[in-house]
């Protein structure tokens, strides 16, 4: 990775539809270039892929929340299974700590969420905060 390829990974990270010969004027090399770099990144599984980002609040979630669970002895990989199917967890990490789980879920309202949160006892504690706004959003990965 050298810094070339940096900005063409910042230029992707801040706009993802920018044609490659924006890019290209960014970092200072051809169009043809800019696409045969994306392509090795591409093919190196450096850049992962590309997707939409949909605000779910205009879709009518109107809550996001964050909600942890400390699985019972026998229900963590149970629940690894079943966590795939809720279209309302928006990301799920298996983490270090005194919880095993850590999700960020997407919901209507508070009914939905007491609803969700009833399918989840089964399989462990809950811990649950509401998030009020998002300060970092999807921030760019930048070279160490």
């Amino acid at each position: 990775m050298d810094s070339i390829n940096w900005g063409i990974l910042k230029c992707l990270q801040t706009n993802a539809r920018q044609s490659n010969t924006d890019i290209g004027r960014q970092v200072g090399i051809s169009s043809p270039a800019v696409s045969e770099r994306i392509k090795k990144m591409e093919d190196s599984g450096i850049i992962e892929g590309y997707k939409t980002m949909v605000s779910p609040y205009e879709v009518g979630y109107q809550l996001k929340a964050i909600i942890t669970l400390r699985a019972f002895m026998g229900k963590l990989k149970p629940f690894l299974d079943k966590v795939k199917t809720y279209d309302e967890v928006i990301n799920c990490y298996r983490i270090t700590g005194d919880e095993n789980i850590v999700m960020v879920v997407s919901i209507k309202n508070q009914k939905h969420l007491e609803r969700l949160i009833d399918q989840f006892i089964v399989y462990g504690e809950t811990k649950t905060q509401i998030v009020l706004s998002d300060i970092v959003r999807n921030g760019p990965i930048k070279p160490l």
